[in-house]
């Protein structure tokens, strides 16, 4: 099996999204580093970022000058940024689509997380059939699914441990209204003869190894954090990378009822050590992209904020005016 970390639908090149958030690449992906870093410190109030502040974050996080022009310009053309000009300078701020779908995707992140509510032992089955030609619409819907929480128990059969909301019903019912079939059951044990459960939709083994890489990479950073010991551009590079990874936990593991999971499941541990990177790099973190956005404009950049955990699980996202940072 590949590593579910590099599953092309957690980053869906959809046609049926609003915007098309870059898909998970391997190594160094400039549009997902703008995208994370627009979103942790400009999304409250979508503040605008002057391009030569987007330029120099992203050359801090390694990735070139010509790559990351070239990312900022293929987030505008794909509708993710909006742009402006005041002369020769150019600002970006998160468009209003992007800036809702990272705001939605958060609340799911932080949510799926936690240990939920006592499962009703209820599934959600998704029956689907499209032509193998119509390769774009499969995958687009398969990337919207992933998203959903639900994974394929057989090729055009999905699952989900949960209800779906009707916001999400409506986006299956536009992506493929003709080929799709929501339902909800029981799951019926029929003995050695029918050995497979919905739960091995998901391999859960694997799951709990990421689980554990995680975790093992950045616990023993936590005592550097906690001590305030890392600062400056190192604080937003692990800021961003602990974003970065720790979001796909929730295609991972979309809250899989605790009851069906090995005992001493990890998916409590790994927020815990998300939230004390992410929230313990977030004063420092906020200074220094506060101190790179003031190099190319005229003044300090009050728009410039760093959420926490808490932050996200109530709704970052709030109405923006048209003040602008350049």
């Amino acid at each position: 099996m590949s590593n579910p970390f590099d599953i092309e639908e957690i980053f869906p090149d959809e046609e049926v999204a609003p915007v098309r958030l870059p898909r998970r690449q391997s190594g160094p992906a400039p549009q997902g580093l703008a995208v994370t870093l627009m979103a942790d410190y400009t999304l409250r109030r979508r503040a605008w970022l002057p391009s030569s502040a987007i330029v120099a974050l992203l050359a801090e996080a390694g990735a070139s000058e010509a790559g990351a022009r070239a990312a900022i310009s293929r987030l505008a053309r794909r509708g993710v940024l909006e742009g402006d000009r005041r002369g020769r300078h150019s600002a970006y701020r998160l468009a209003p689509a992007a800036a809702a779908q990272v705001s939605d995707g958060g609340r799911w992140l932080v949510s799926s997380a936690a240990d939920a509510e006592p499962w009703d032992e209820w599934w959600t089955l998704i029956a689907f059939s499209l032509p193998q030609q119509e390769r774009s619409r499969r995958r687009a819907l398969r990337g919207r699914l992933r998203w959903m929480g639900c994974a394929p128990l057989y090729d055009g059969l999905w699952v989900s441990p949960h209800p779906l909301a009707g916001p999400a019903m409506a986006q299956l019912a536009e992506a493929a209204p003709e080929a799709i079939t929501v339902f909800r059951a029981r799951h019926v044990e029929l003995g050695a003869a029918a050995p497979r459960s919905p739960l091995q939709a998901w391999n859960v083994a694997d799951i709990a190894e990421q689980y554990e890489t995680f975790i093992a990479r950045w616990r023993p950073m936590l005592p550097r954090i906690r001590t305030g010991r890392v600062g400056g551009a190192a604080a937003v590079r692990a800021r961003t990378e602990v974003m970065d990874t720790y979001r796909r936990f929730a295609v991972l593991d979309p809250r899989l009822p605790i009851r069906l999971l090995p005992r001493g499941w990890r998916r409590g541990a790994a927020l815990e050590v998300f939230t004390t990177v992410y929230d313990g790099l977030a004063a420092a973190a906020e200074r220094h992209v506060r101190a790179i956005v003031a190099r190319y404009c005229n003044g300090p950049a009050p728009d410039v904020l760093a959420h926490t955990v808490a932050d996200i699980r109530a709704g970052v996202l709030e109405d923006a005016g048209p003040a602008r940072v350049g």
